[in-house]
């Protein structure tokens, strides 16, 4: 066997705007067909529209709804002896930004109705951030999951 070289990741530049990896991040969830223009000029509209509704900065709107959003815990099937058990696990960091960023943008888009992307992302993470809103319900049915299954903890590695 070959011994090939461990490639690493490459590191996410942050926006040019607010200099923050995860409004990057955030950047390339809301992009489609890679159309990274389009994108970043929605993510920003959308941001322009939470400083005028919260008269606050929005990037410390958007954080702190990163933060409401994360899940700490969650479920995963684990099959053992022939059942399928739904086995509580903590989450990680990487992982909690991962899936607090598309909870975000996919409550968003099945918000929205006649307006933009925009205003139903400046919604959503304007809901977020005050803990309400369709992405921190997914959090609160991720911890209840979890919370009913923590009988099958002791099955986790």
């Amino acid at each position: 066997m070959a011994n090939y070289p461990i490639t690493q990741r490459h590191p996410i530049k942050p926006d040019y705007k607010y200099e923050s990896q995860e409004v990057a991040k955030f950047i390339n969830y809301v992009m489609t067909g890679g159309r990274k223009d389009m994108a970043r000029e929605i993510v920003y509209d959308a941001f322009d529209i939470i400083a005028e509704k919260t008269d606050e900065d929005a990037l410390d709107v958007f954080e702190e709804a990163l933060e409401n959003v994360g899940p700490y815990m969650e479920v995963r099937s684990r099959r053992i002896g022939g059942a399928t058990y739904q086995v509580p696990y903590e989450v990680d960091a990487k992982r909690r930004l991962q899936l607090s960023l598309r909870w975000l943008k996919d409550a968003a888009q099945s918000s929205q109705s006649s307006e933009g992307i925009e205003e139903a992302l400046a919604r959503e993470i304007i809901k977020a951030s005050n803990e309400e809103g369709a992405a921190f319900q997914r959090k609160e049915q991720a911890h209840k999951m979890a919370d009913a299954n923590k009988a099958f903890a002791h099955f986790a590695r």
